[in-house]
Formats: C-alpha cells, structure tokens, sequence
C-alpha cells in the first residue's frame, strides 16, 4: 500500500507541476521525490504524471487521484490532532449525575463554562437523587455526580464543591412574609411545616432535623415530599413553610417570600463532587477540574442573600 510520504509528495509536485519547486517544499532532494512518485505509481498500476515533454503535467488519471490524496493527507492530519487531544482531556464523554437543587447553585454556571472550555467533551447529563447517583457511580454508569454528603468508601474520592444557607420559604400572606424583623428558626415552633422525605431526600431532611433539635422546636410536618420545587408549591397554597437552600432563589416562583433565618449556624447546605478513584479517563479528569473551578469562582463573587430578594449566581467563564 502507498505511504503518506508518497502522498504527500503526489500532492506537492501535483500542485507546482515542477519538481525542484515540490522538493523544495518538502525539504528533500530531487532523486528522493522521484522515487517515491515513482513507488506510488507502481502501486497504483496507472502513470499519475505525463513525462513525454519537458513540461510537468497531470494525466487523467493523475487529476482524478489529486482530490482523493488530498483528502486522505487531510484525513491523516485531523486524526494526528484528534487522539493527541484526547490524553488532555479535550476529546470524550463524560456522564454526569446532578441534583435537582444543584442545577441551580453550581451545574448551570459549569454547564456555561464547558460550552467553551471543553467544546470536544459529551456531557451526558443525569438528574438524580443523591443516593441513586452513588449507585450509579459505583456501577460504572456515571463517571462524576454532585452529590450531598456524606461520600463513603475508598472506591470513591471527592471534593466539596459548594455550601449554601437554608431560607425560609413563606407564602406572602403569611405574617413572617411581611415582619419587619428577620425570622427566627424559633418562629417556626409549632407552625404546619413541608418536611423533606426521610427516604428520597434523607439528607435535608436529616439537616432539618438538626436544625430543630438544636432549636429545641418541633414544627407539624403536613407533607414529606423530595423536590425542593415540589415543596415551593405547596408553600405557595399556603400548605405551610419550608426551609430550603439558597439556590431555590433562582425559581422565582411567585406567592412566595423567601427570607434569611436567624437561629441556624453558617451554611449548612454542602454539596460535593465525586467520582471513582480508579477512573483513568483524561475527559473525566478535565471535566472535574472544571467543575471545581467554577464552583471557586462562584463562591468568590457571590454574595449574601438580601433579606426578601433574589440574587442571580454570576455564570463564570475562563479564569485561565
């Protein structure tokens, strides 16, 4: 079979029609270009030049082989490109579990980011609850998730990515909707609650749970449900109140108020990146870089919620 040299070297002297030129352009003598013209034609079984003048032409047969060889030198160049890229994670897929809350404090603005950053990278993107993503990442169907604590097992690293406060969520009828005066976990003592599921959403819920035994408060739980959308809806039809991260501010959904509580220690809404600790995969690896990145970038500008206001997350772009 014809090399790429030869090709090459078909191509060169094909487009100058001179071979001191074509020589010249491959940084080789004369004798080494005829030869390979030469190979390449027994090869080929055709004459691809016509040498009966002193000027040099193409045959037919020579044009017609001119637009392939370009395309297989141009095929062989992109291929080089390719799999040099994939090791720097440029070129991959990469399934990728998220919460449904964590689309809203840290996924979009990586999302943002990848478009440009890792143009070559397929997400494949997975909403799930955090203890099916742990399922799905020990069993090799999802290569990196954002999940709430804790991450158990040596077969799993990670790395805390985002930390958030809790927020009253009020119906604006309510009156802690319109008080002058922050509201206080206190305040919820005794008040119809919208709970989070112990099973679905065991990890607010046992937040939560902190949250009012620390208080030494016992709200009435008229609903256990697992979304924090889901929750601000029966809080709009004035259900009861809820608490939920800060990153439901980004809903906007209209009846509700949601307000700084004092009485509850920092930002105990944590979410974390995982993955498998065996995981060679030069994609993953770039695309969890990424993440960790973004999730700084985020944490750097944004700044504390307003009392009854909304706060977008900036969207963060290159910070390389």
């Amino acid at each position: 079979m014809f090399t790429l040299n030869q090709l090459e070297s078909f191509v060169a002297v094909a487009e100058t029609l001179h071979y001191g030129r074509a020589a010249e352009r491959l940084s080789i003598s004369q004798p080494p270009l005829s030869r390979r013209i030469q190979l390449l034609e027994r090869e080929l079984r055709v004459e691809l030049f016509d040498r009966t003048g002193r000027a040099v032409r193409l045959t037919t047969a020579g044009q017609a082989f001119l637009g392939d060889a370009r395309r297989i030198l141009g095929l062989s160049e992109q291929a080089a490109l390719t799999v040099r890229r994939v090791p720097e994670g440029e070129i991959g897929t990469v399934s990728m579990g998220f919460t449904a809350s964590s689309a809203h404090s840290v996924l979009d603005a990586f999302v943002a980011a990848a478009r440009t950053r890792l143009p070559g990278v397929d997400l494949v993107l997975r909403e799930r609850v955090s203890g099916t993503q742990l399922e799905e990442l020990r069993a090799g169907e999802l290569d990196l998730v954002l999940v709430r604590p804790p991450v158990r097992g040596s077969e799993l690293s990670h790395h805390p990515l985002h930390r958030e406060p809790l927020l009253a969520a009020i119906p604006t009828g309510h009156p802690l909707a319109t008080r002058e005066s922050i509201p206080h976990v206190r305040d919820f003592d005794d008040e119809p609650f919208v709970m989070y599921s112990p099973a679905e959403a065991r990890y607010f819920y046992e937040v939560l749970v902190g949250v009012f035994r620390g208080a030494g408060i016992a709200p009435r739980y008229v609903q256990h449900l697992s979304q924090v959308h889901t929750i601000l809806a029966l809080v709009r039809a004035g259900l009861g109140l809820a608490l939920v991260p800060r990153a439901a501010e980004a809903f906007g959904l209209d009846g509700v108020v949601l307000r700084p509580v004092e009485g509850i220690e920092g930002e105990p809404v944590e979410l974390v990146a995982a993955w498998r600790a065996d995981d060679d995969n030069p994609a993953l690896h770039a695309v969890r870089d990424l993440v960790v990145e973004v999730a700084a970038g985020i944490r750097h500008h944004e700044s504390p919620p307003r009392d009854g206001c909304t706060a977008d997350h900036p969207l963060l772009g290159s910070s390389r």
